[in-house]
């Protein structure tokens, strides 16, 4: 069964929430600095109102996240341009670079978010030459098959820094030397792996990258991206027109909340980096995968060694999906993205590693997110070995 599971149903409370690839909860402390600039007294007003002090002080609020972000990606404040979220700052990103150029060929590949996908199919219908590559088992992008196709004429390769399905970490360093010695750019979609797993552009060579507030216990509908200043220029054509905000890449009157909200997430993401923040998350999802395994017939989709450290994706065999998804209502979790629940198609990343997606094989996704606790992942691991076996006696008849 594909897409989020709904449920909590009935008289059994608020399920446990393992769906933090998805989105997260706002961070309370997120809220609180987000707040005054939606009720005021003095910091509701327009960033670009440069005449009063009402302007002055957004202006001033939207520089101090932009300080933040950078922060947390190894980047200069100079180089952040705010968006609504990282769908936006992907298509920027691939149509931007794209229609700059001219021509060329764009490169990326299956596992990707439907953001990039569909944004790069976009180009085929405007004379570009596009590549979706096939992944390793693993998830993992295949190197040799990436250097044998990206050459002089491409123009930028798109390459998602962690699966949002199965969490696969790509190694981005080794991506972005391919694509420089060419002359090609490179772009990251960063949604999953900030505040998960350090992430420094300048280390890793990175010439633009998304990222999203609600996926870091943020608010939704912002975000921002990486855009590399110096030598060789990135230049991107604007998809939206209008205005000179944001460098002339993103016009249109800035929200003060969301970015404040946005900048808060980012600097909370740093402190838990620092503190073991995913080291805390990595546990409770072993644990998981643990409890869960005393269950038949459970295999791990992806890879463990290079794996977001709050992600868990799964198939478990001889059991119907649907029915054990029903089953699960005291658990929030996902079989599949959510940006594409809406799709009766088998998800796209379990495809293209070629995961077992047969009527008679459940494949669930669990998200840990800073909330999580370990009482939660031992009554949800407890629960799925239950209902897999109680699923499996209904089938017997």
């Amino acid at each position: 069964m594909h897409g989020v599971a709904l449920l909590g149903l009935g008289n059994m409370g608020s399920p446990i929430y393992l769906d933090n690839h998805a989105t997260t909860q706002v961070d309370h402390r997120v809220f609180e600095v987000m707040r005054p600039f939606l009720i005021g007294p003095t910091e509701y007003g327009n960033p670009s109102s440069t005449g009063h002090s009402y302007g002055w002080f957004a202006k001033e609020s939207v520089e101090v996240s932009r300080e933040q972000i950078a922060d947390l990606i190894g980047a200069e404040p100079k180089e952040v341009v705010f968006t609504s979220g990282a769908t936006e700052s992907n298509n920027l990103a691939i149509l931007g670079a794209a229609r700059a150029a001219g021509k060329g060929r764009i490169v990326t590949i299956e596992t990707e978010h439907s953001s990039v996908i569909a944004a790069a199919k976009a180009l085929r219908l405007e004379g570009f030459h596009v590549d979706i590559l096939p992944v390793e088992p693993t998830g993992l992008v295949d190197l040799d098959r990436l250097r044998s196709v990206v050459n002089d004429e491409t123009v930028l390769v798109s390459v998602m820094a962690a699966n949002n399905e199965i969490g696969t970490l790509q190694p981005l360093g080794e991506i972005s030397s391919i694509c420089h010695k060419v002359g090609a750019m490179f772009h990251t979609d960063a949604a999953q792996i900030t505040g998960k797993v350090d992430f420094d552009v300048g280390e890793l060579g990175v010439d633009i990258a998304s990222i999203t507030a609600h996926k870091m216990h943020g608010p939704k509908g912002v975000g921002a991206m990486y855009v590399r200043k110096g030598r060789p220029r990135v230049r991107l054509a604007p998809v939206i027109h209008g205005g000179a905000q944001e460098r002339g890449f993103r016009p249109g009157t800035l929200a003060p909340h969301q970015i404040a909200g946005l900048g808060e997430s980012a600097r909370l993401a740093k402190d838990g980096l620092l503190v073991g923040e995913p080291k805390k998350m990595a546990s409770l999802r072993d644990r998981l995968l643990e409890i869960v395994s005393c269950a038949e017939g459970v295999t791990v989709n992806g890879t463990m060694e290079h794996r977001l450290p709050n992600n868990l994706n799964i198939n478990v065999s001889d059991v119907d999906g649907k029915a054990l998804v029903l089953a699960l209502r005291g658990v929030a979790f996902s079989s599949g993205s959510a940006c594409s629940s809406a799709s009766l198609k088998p998800s796209k990343v379990l495809t293209a590693i070629g995961a077992d997606l047969s009527t008679e094989t459940a494949s669930l996704r669990f998200g840990v997110g800073r909330y999580t606790t370990a009482e939660e992942i031992e009554s949800a691991g407890q629960l799925f070995v239950e209902q897999v076996a109680r699923v499996r006696e209904l089938m017997r008849g």
